[in-house]
């Protein structure tokens, strides 16, 4: 028997469901709109056959990251109404019975990539879907894994990584430290635009392996001596971007897919359903388990 795996970034659904859909409040006033959102999508995919599923969050925002550099995402912008949702967010998950990965020195991209690579691994997995449009996660795509948009419903595999990026997922990192990532607060290296940083990396694969003078580059790059100085000058600050933009792939997250596989929401489930005044969602999820049957 073989079966999928999702993997979803639970902290990219709550911050996309709390700005589409519209605002909700439990009996004690409290706003539970995305949390509300959240769930509902992940029900979704039962409904769509999905058998084995992890969530991935992380509700602290700061990781080891902000150590390695001053100006990395902090979360102090974040809207008030979305950090007071994740609590009850991973509370509702849990009750759901779904397999979650909070996390808080590391990242839930880390998380995803961690368990993309253990399910990869198991000889049962016939693919591994992680479900987020986070560029970063483009690095993981390869064999069985794959990132889906469920949003636009675009399946990306390593074609289409190096299609829509010009690089293949392994230079991801080497092409977002070059370019930066605003999203995360990094600024990339001064005059390495997408294109150039798609077209070097193409033929170099890795920084590491771009040379610091220009005269010995095997391609020729339009700026190419300017690009070639400004890398040399801040090859140090390069590494360090591809460092950031590198996710690990030793995040704590579950031994096995076994942990994965959905039975059903926990005893918990109606009366955290009744609390947030969630009824509605109680009573999708009891069809959902009896089409099961």
């Amino acid at each position: 028997m073989s079966f999928e795996v999702h993997l979803i970034d639970g902290t990219y659904e709550l911050f996309r469901h709390f700005f589409a859909v519209p605002s909700r409040k439990t009996p004690h006033g409290s706003e539970i709109g995305a949390v509300r959102g959240v769930l509902n999508s992940v029900l979704n995919l039962f409904e769509m056959g999905a058998t084995h599923m992890a969530v991935a969050t992380d509700s602290t925002i700061t990781s080891f990251r902000n150590e390695l550099w001053p100006g990395y995402k902090d979360g102090s912008d974040i809207d008030p109404l979305i950090e007071e949702q994740f609590d009850p967010l991973e509370e509702g998950l849990r009750a759901l019975g779904i397999e979650l990965w909070p996390m808080s020195e590391f990242e839930a991209d880390d998380a995803l990539a961690a368990g993309a690579a253990m399910a990869s691994d198991d000889p049962r997995v016939s693919k591994v879907l992680i479900c987020t449009p986070d560029k970063d996660l483009a690095q993981c795509v390869g064999g069985k894994i794959f990132q889906w948009d469920r949003r636009k419903d675009l399946l990306l595999g390593s074609q289409e990584v190096e299609e829509k990026y010009g690089v293949s997922p392994a230079s991801i990192p080497d092409y977002l430290a070059l370019v930066g990532d605003s999203a995360d607060g990094f600024p990339g290296i001064s005059g390495w635009g997408q294109k150039s940083s798609s077209v070097v990396l193409n033929h170099y694969g890795s920084i590491d392996l771009i040379p610091d003078r220009y005269e010995e580059w095997d391609i020729q790059v339009r700026s190419g001596a300017s690009l070639a100085s400004r890398l040399a000058s801040d090859r140090n600050l390069a590494m360090l971007f591809k460092e950031i933009a590198t996710v690990r792939n030793d995040a704590p997250v579950s031994n096995t897919v076994d942990a994965l596989e959905w039975s059903g929401p926990t005893v918990n489930f109606e009366g955290f359903c009744e609390t947030n005044g969630l009824e509605a969602l109680f009573a999708r999820t009891e069809k959902v388990v009896a089409d099961r049957t």
